[in-house]
């Protein structure tokens, strides 16, 4: 049985590791690689990078912390933020970045996941989502450009780009099956309602995109306890993604890793 992996996340802005609440209200949370290197000594099974103004501000993916942590981390790391091309997927693994994350220039445009999966391999290559639930109240006026993945009255869930910012009019679980078909390797779904409110993680999310598609899928937004690493990772999602617990000394890994090993999850030891 393949274990099921712990990862802690840092959005970087400006070259400093920051953290939200549901995207907004930003602070400071320190560099980001000597957190890096506190997360790799502590047991971290991989780390993520998401320079998260990369798309919104239309400039790239901060290639020189990636080096710097690179040379910090020996777990795996992927980065995103700010990706658009083949060419950056490539920039970003000869920093030393493991895997790729593309969110927004994947919603743009397609071909990148499938071209860099079959030039990279699907194993590098991960497909981020920022995702909201559809209020019926509040319907949305955005149109999909590929109708076939347009939200339809069935829909819950909507998929944003620019860093949570702009609304798509994609339905989520149409998405999540689209760029599985393209070679996406696995899927960084992350809950804008949730994100930084430490109630929880989406676990209706988690559990239909599970449903959907075959690829791991990493659940993100909303950690808050241990018990909540442990209800998603019990629910099906292959990794946990955290931040707040973990930049601020809530909890550590180790402290979550013998949480959901007592409670029978397998999980690869600290050692």
């Amino acid at each position: 049985m393949l274990t099921k992996r712990i990862i802690p996340c840092l959005d970087v802005d400006g070259g400093r590791v920051v953290k939200g609440v549901s995207f907004k209200n930003i602070r400071d949370a320190g560099d980001p690689r000597e957190l890096a290197a506190f997360y790799d000594r502590e047991g971290a099974d991989e780390l993520v990078f998401l320079d998260i103004t990369a798309s919104s501000d239309g400039r790239e993916t901060m290639i020189d912390v990636v080096k710097r942590v690179s040379e910090e981390v020996f777990i795996p790391l992927t980065v995103g933020g700010g990706i658009r091309s083949v060419a950056d997927v490539r920039r970003m693994l000869e920093a030393g970045a493991d895997k790729v994350s593309v969110n927004t220039a994947a919603v743009l445009n397609p071909d990148l996941v499938s071209d860099s999966s079959d030039y990279f391999g699907s194993q590098c290559i991960v497909v981020a989502m920022d995702i909201k639930r559809i209020i019926a109240e509040e319907p949305t006026d955005v149109t999909a450009s590929d109708t076939s993945l347009a939200i339809d009255d069935d829909s819950r869930w909507e998929v944003y780009t620019h860093g949570g910012r702009n609304a798509t009019g994609i339905d989520v679980l149409k998405w999540a099956r689209r760029v599985a078909d393209l070679g996406a390797g696995e899927l960084l779904v992350t809950s804008m309602d949730a994100d930084g409110q430490k109630d929880g993680y989406d676990l209706e999310l988690m559990h239909e995109i599970g449903q959907t598609v075959t690829v791991p899928i990493i659940a993100s937004g909303g950690a808050g306890t241990l018990e909540h690493l442990y209800d998603a990772a019990r629910g099906g999602s292959d990794a946990v993604l955290a931040a707040s617990i973990f930049h601020y000394g809530e909890y550590t890994v180790r402290q979550a890793k013998d949480y959901l090993s007592e409670r029978g999850l397998p999980i690869r030891p600290v050692l």
